[in-house]
């Protein structure tokens, strides 16, 4: 994490013993290393957190594609089926019409 070699360590050991005193130096290192190791714990929580919410969004982008390409085939269903209704609702032409059944002829008596 640190780039802090042997004899920074010793300098940091040395001034810490100066100035916190060899009776409270150990309980001082252990909040330290408690502390520590709580940053520790939240950054590794946090960035747990951050890859699961992007492999949740990638996730949601694959489920994505196939529904909309169900939309699309539905919406083109959609559009045949209209298009069939309206050009069965289209009046026939004239010439197309049936004409009248005759009324039955009565035989010559």
């Amino acid at each position: 994490m640190f780039d802090i070699g042997f004899a920074e360590l010793i300098i940091i050991a040395v001034v810490g013993l100066l100035v916190i005193g060899p009776d409270k130096l150990p309980g001082a290192i252990r909040t330290a290393s408690l502390w520590l190791g709580r940053i520790k714990r939240g950054f590794n929580d946090i960035r747990r957190e951050v890859e699961q919410e992007l492999h949740n969004d990638a996730v949601m982008q694959e489920l994505k594609k196939p529904g909309e390409q169900l939309k699309n085939e539905a919406d083109a269903v959609t559009t045949d089926f209209k298009s069939a209704v309206d050009e069965a609702d289209r009046p026939l032409p004239p010439e197309a019409e049936p004409t009248p059944p005759r009324p039955p002829s009565e035989p010559p008596t």
